[in-house]
């Protein structure tokens, strides 16, 4: 009997250690900025610019080479909105591969495997990604 309960106690601290351990944290789940309908939900602009930051550092790989005001492989993102700005120009447009570049044309080609990133955003995303350039 003796052996039996420490066996017992044996098996029972084990599984005790085991269900403390390796917990995954369930983290939260991306917040959705499509409707079902496919159009885009509302949004505010500090949820724009919070979305476009996210993307300028992860998803769009953008900040390996553009920083905020000094140029590094690319122009600046402050050179590049102020460009656009200047022309009139429509910067989603040119995220989306349908414009000609018109900041460093000569470094085109430097980007052009980022379109194939680009190319796959959502109105929603690359207007966001506008909004954080615009508020650098």
């Amino acid at each position: 009997m003796t052996t039996f309960i420490k066996s017992a106690l044996v098996v029972f601290a084990a599984m005790s250690m085991l269900a403390c351990g390796n917990k995954e944290e369930k983290k939260a789940p991306e917040p959705v900025y499509e409707s079902e309908r496919g159009g885009a939900t509302e949004m505010s602009d500090a949820e724009k610019i919070a979305l476009g930051k996210k993307l300028f550092e992860g998803k769009g790989t953008c900040f390996s080479c553009h920083m905020a005001d000094k140029k590094v492989i690319g122009p600046s993102i402050k050179e590049i909105v102020e460009v656009y700005e200047k022309h009139n120009a429509d910067l989603v447009s040119f995220l989306k591969g349908n414009e000609e570049p018109i900041v460093e044309p000569s470094q085109f080609a430097v980007m052009q495997a980022n379109f194939t990133i680009t190319k796959k955003m959502t109105d929603v995303e690359l207007e966001s990604l506008v909004a954080y350039m615009k508020s650098i």
